[in-house]
């Protein structure tokens, strides 16, 4: 018997993958919340399905998501990304990665982790939402909002409500699977 999956994923193998090992699984690891933002924020104005499908292009582009080099791009780095044909070429994209980069790396000395900081919006426990049709599904929460207003102050760009609401969904501060789906439960 197939298991019943949220509508959003169906009908791509790339799309069902990310949704059955990744969305929504709870991610404490400040490596692979860093890649989750930096994806997140490419995101911007696109659809994820496209980011996803350069989701490898981004790896090998961005140093294996290394903050502490990212941080460390300069012009010539940036100049050179924009030409990257695997990758979103948007010239304030490219250059918030770095900023961003640094920004991360300036949570990280205040909070020990950008782990702490993050789930601290949400007392370390994910919010299980009660999703019976994806398309139901909040785009922004008071939280989003929140969230990135903090992120904001603190200098980051391209952290709306929105991106940050799909930040949290994919690290799993929210469980937004539908009710019937199998990872429901599971995450």
């Amino acid at each position: 018997m197939k298991k019943q999956k949220c509508g959003w994923c169906l009908g791509d193998e790339l799309y069902e993958s990310y949704h059955d090992q990744e969305w929504g699984k709870p991610v404490y690891d400040d490596q692979t919340l860093f890649e989750f933002l930096i994806l997140e924020t490419m995101q911007a104005g696109l659809s994820w399905i496209t980011i996803l499908r350069k989701r490898q292009n981004y790896f090998d582009a961005l140093d294996q998501f290394d903050v502490q080099k990212i941080a460390a791009y300069d012009q010539e780095k940036q100049e050179e990304l924009l030409q990257n044909a695997g990758i979103v070429r948007h010239k304030l994209k490219i250059k918030s990665i770095s900023s961003n980069a640094q920004l991360f790396l300036e949570v990280q000395k205040e909070y020990g982790s950008f782990s702490k900081l993050i789930w601290s919006y949400v007392d370390e426990n994910p919010i299980k939402n009660q999703v019976e049709n994806y398309k139901k599904a909040p785009a922004t929460t008071a939280l989003s909002e929140q969230i990135s207003k903090d992120l904001k102050k603190r200098g980051f760009n391209f952290v709306g409500a929105t991106i940050m609401y799909a930040f949290m969904q994919a690290i799993g501060m929210v469980n937004d699977h539908e009710i019937t789906c199998f990872r429901y439960d599971e995450v």
